[in-house]
């Protein structure tokens, strides 16, 4: 874990599952580093210094769902890095021909899906989300990038919640998170 990162979003929350009525990645909440401009351009600057030093080339940035706060950090990363960004969006949501892969989550099953033409064979690509707790979607948009033949260099997140083991569906595919969360 990074020296210091929870003071980028507040204190860590209680241990899960010790708060009423919450699951650990609705208690593990990154509301308070976007409202803080400072702080927000920190995420990015370490998130961007770590791909620097990682990967001498990237193609493009994939986030996970438009709807979901991993999106809102894909986007600025990708414009640091100088690249594009790739949309990876909830069945039904994108236009033209897609690829989609149903997948189980911690409370039901759902569907992702990306452009039949997002990447190109042999495209290096890093997958990045705010929150990884059980691993079934960020699978998910490596299986997708897989059926496009892309290269995944990475699955990156802010916040890993080590109890769900999460990191462990990803296999053999390297993955790196800024906190880690018992």
């Amino acid at each position: 874990s990074f020296p210091g990162a929870w003071e980028l979003i507040g204190d860590p929350p209680p241990p899960f599952p010790k708060v009423a009525n919450c699951s650990p990645s609705l208690c593990s909440d990154i509301s308070p580093l976007l409202k803080d401009p400072v702080a927000f351009r920190t995420l990015i600057d370490l998130l961007e210094d770590h791909l620097r030093a990682a990967f001498p080339k990237i193609d493009f940035i994939a986030g996970e769902r438009l709807d979901s706060r991993g999106f809102l950090i894909g986007p600025p990363l990708a414009q640091r890095l100088g690249i594009g960004f790739v949309l990876i969006r909830k069945k039904g949501k994108l236009p033209g021909p897609t690829e989609s892969i149903s997948y189980a989550l911690e409370y039901g099953t759902a569907e992702l899906e990306i452009q039949s033409d997002a990447v190109e064979p042999g495209q290096k690509v890093v997958i990045v989300d705010d929150l990884l707790a059980t691993g079934g979607t960020m699978w998910a948009a490596c299986e997708l990038m897989k059926r496009l033949k892309a290269e995944v260099l990475e699955c990156l997140v802010i916040i890993e919640l080590k109890l769900l083991k999460g990191s462990e569906k990803l296999k053999s595919i390297p993955f790196y998170s800024l906190l880690q969360y018992d």
